[in-house]
């Protein structure tokens, strides 16, 4: 049973304190203790429904990226039309109610990437309840994305590509190199993503606890040699200059062999802990198809996942199906939770739930 709205701020701060009180190391686990007062601060009970769909019905919405610019909230978000993915901006003044300016990644005639221009958001800063600012590096704004050359919805081989832009917050298009930073194809790269790559997350290691500058995360699909299962797992990868990546070793860092995905990491700093917002789809110890939880980390490369109930799942019309591949951001004492939402039309846009 869920406990009273009136109590949570009490019971987070209790947790955080109790966590708290004895000094940890960066090599100890998070603790399930913790990761309740984690789950108290970032719970969005109350649903508002959709707020970013496209306005052609017969399209598809996902994968929102929310971020503050100049007073304003921005959103980019994907757009499958039946030929592939683009991506577009959007703009609002509250974070629920969105206007769309445009697309800042559309299809090209001829590159690596001209059917498949999925982008995220890049170097956010990432303290929870913060700005929210997308952060420059060499006097640009960045985006990576899932770029590919075939035609239909995520058509492998999917890879990494880089994008940048000196005019934030306004629908022009980004600049794009004329190949992937990262791909299947690279000579290291490892059994998770032999098949293909997907979302990613850039962020920078301010306090280079990592011993680098930036950090990917991506989900990839690969066949397990050790079990032979096929699935989506979570693997990192670090940078010096966000276009030459190192894979590391231990990959993958969040995965679940029994469930057919695990994927589209978001970061965020909670006190002293790292929160990944992911999604899973397909677990077999869940009643519904696909949800959001998370998992917490203090060094950014060992993660824990939290054993407790799920933070988005299907339970409205609009997002009975799937409910999944979270943005969350957390704005004058309000967490806003936006999540991909599919029907059982398979209709999919952007939802947002909230914390009151």
């Amino acid at each position: 049973m869920r406990k009273p709205l009136s109590i949570l701020p009490i019971v987070f701060f209790a947790s955080i304190l109790a966590a708290c009180s004895t000094p940890k190391d960066l090599s100890d686990p998070v603790t399930q203790e913790e990761m309740q007062g984690i789950y108290e601060e970032v719970r969005t009970p109350v649903k508002h429904g959709l707020v970013v769909t496209p306005e052609n019905p017969d399209f598809k919405s996902d994968s929102p990226s929310v971020f503050r610019h100049k007073g304003k909230w921005y959103m980019t978000w994907i757009v499958f039309d039946g030929k592939g993915y683009e991506t577009w901006l959007s703009e609002s003044d509250d974070l629920l109610h969105w206007n769309t300016l445009g697309k800042v990644l559309s299809y090209t005639n001829d590159s690596w990437d001209k059917f498949q221009r999925a982008g995220y958001a890049a170097l956010q800063d990432l303290e929870w309840g913060g700005s929210y600012k997308l952060q420059k590096y060499a006097g640009k704004y960045w985006m990576s994305y899932l770029g590919g050359c075939n035609p239909g919805y995520e058509t492998m081989p999917l890879m990494i590509g880089l994008a940048s832009t000196d005019q934030l917050g306004k629908a022009v298009e980004w600049e794009t190199l004329d190949k992937p930073v990262m791909s299947p194809k690279d000579e290291d790269c490892q059994w998770f993503e032999k098949n293909t790559q997907y979302k990613s997350c850039i962020i920078e290691d301010k306090d280079r606890i990592t011993g680098h500058r930036f950090v990917i995360y991506y989900n990839a699909n690969g066949t397990n040699p050790e079990n032979g299962v096929t699935a989506e797992r979570i693997g990192m990868a670090y940078s010096e200059d966000l276009k030459n990546w190192t894979r590391y070793e231990n990959n993958p860092v969040v995965a679940l062999e029994t469930c057919g995905i695990t994927g589209d990491p978001q970061i965020q700093k909670i006190g002293d802990l790292y929160v990944m917002f992911f999604f899973r789809a397909g677990n077999p110890a869940r009643p519904y198809a696909a949800y959001n939880s998370f998992a917490c980390s203090r060094d950014l490369v060992h993660w824990y996942e939290w054993e407790g109930e799920d933070l988005i799942y299907p339970t409205e019309p609009y997002d009975c199906v799937y409910a999944h591949k979270s943005h969350v951001v957390s704005w004058k004492g309000v967490t806003y939770h936006f999540y991909c939402a599919v029907d059982d039309k398979d209709r999919r846009g952007i939802a947002v739930a909230t914390s009151k």
